[in-house]
């Protein structure tokens, strides 16, 4: 998937810069002076919601859902004004079919610093916590790692990359920052009875403002808001999920009419009946913690296509029939019969242009 792009910014004439010279005159105020010459953590947290869906829309290939449940979720925790727990979404799918790239585009358009964001925090099991055998000592420090970053600025982006190679029982440690007060708003729900929550990230001061949470929440700093999570599980339910789009397609049913209500249950049960993956046993999944379950579909001959000429855009060249089909050619695709999906999605695509070229 191509790198994160400032393409999708609005353009305007002279007309529109003087009334933002206007606008940013006006708005020339104490929390300005201290944004330019202070580093306060509310002074990161910058959404643009225009230019997310812009570069969803753009660059992100086959994943209507994904982009759907993102947009919709991230837009009801930012515009809550008293937000009752921490947004988590939890990304499944095949490999290369967005998920790092949607979280790269969560950073990039929620904080100004992006990934490089003081705020933004990523887990790699492999990193992090390499050694099974150190599990409670990996508990107490994530806990304490992540108290002591909210407690320095609440408004926090958490990615936890391949869930499914973390060890059980790790991230439970954490359920206790997840959980929120009993009465919650939904905006779904799944076959297996999973709720899907509408969520906060605030608007007055904020991982991913001003709540009214009960001072027995010290997580929490006056005037700031709930955390924010992402956790991305590679693989975990990806074999389901290609499996229940491979049925469509055999049926005649177009893509776009798959829904999320379709997935969840399979994306649920193969978390559940994986005794390796991090939310075996889990209370977060138990306890129905998860604000979405956001899948990822597996990509196809033409969805290939268009993340090559995205990537030809990208290094500033013209489209070239021969290198996308070159690297068309070059791609495995499954199942055997079939030929549909390709099997590295786009994550190989960069370096095949590279070849190629």
């Amino acid at each position: 998937m191509a790198a994160v792009r400032r393409g999708c910014r609005p353009g305007g004439s002279l007309l529109g810069l003087l009334g933002l010279v206007s606008a940013a005159a006006a708005a020339w105020d104490l929390t300005s002076l201290r944004c330019n010459f202070g580093a306060f953590c509310e002074c990161d947290f910058r959404p643009d919601f225009q230019g997310l869906e812009c570069d969803l829309a753009q660059h992100l290939a086959g994943q209507h859902l994904a982009r759907a449940l993102v947009v919709k979720a991230l837009k009801a925790f930012v515009q809550d004004p008293a937000p009752t727990k921490p947004l988590v979404l939890s990304l499944h799918g095949w490999t290369g079919t967005g998920k790092s790239y949607v979280t790269s585009l969560l950073a990039h358009y929620l904080f100004r610093g992006g990934l490089r964001s003081p705020h933004v925090h990523h887990f790699s099991p492999v990193i992090h916590f390499p050694h099974p055998g150190h599990l409670e000592r990996y508990k107490k420090d994530l806990k304490s790692w992540v108290q002591g970053n909210l407690t320095a600025c609440s408004r926090s982006l958490f990615l936890f990359d391949e869930m499914d190679k973390l060890a059980p029982g790790l991230i439970e440690a954490q359920r206790p920052w997840l959980t929120g007060p009993a009465t919650q708003r939904h905006v779904g729900s799944s076959r297996t009875g999973a709720r899907t929550h509408v969520p906060c990230i605030g608007r007055q001061t904020l991982n991913h403002c001003a709540t009214r949470e009960a001072p027995t929440r010290p997580i929490l700093m006056p005037h700031c808001s709930p955390r924010g999570w992402v956790r991305e599980s590679r693989n975990t339910g990806g074999e389901q999920i290609n499996q229940l789009v491979l049925e469509a397609w055999r049926s005649r049913r177009e893509r776009e009419e798959i829904r999320v209500q379709e997935l969840e249950p399979v994306i649920s049960q193969a978390v559940l009946d994986n005794p390796n993956h991090g939310f075996w046993h889990s209370g977060i999944m138990e306890e129905h913690l998860l604000d979405a379950l956001v899948p990822f579909l597996p990509l196809q001959r033409h969805h290939v296509q268009h993340c090559v000429l995205n990537e030809l855009a990208q290094l500033g060249l013209e489209p070239r029939d021969e290198v996308v089909q070159a690297v068309l050619d070059s791609t495995t695709f499954f199942p055997e019969d079939e030929q549909l999906f390709s099997s590295n999605g786009c994550k190989t695509v960069a370096s095949r242009i590279a070849f190629f070229l």
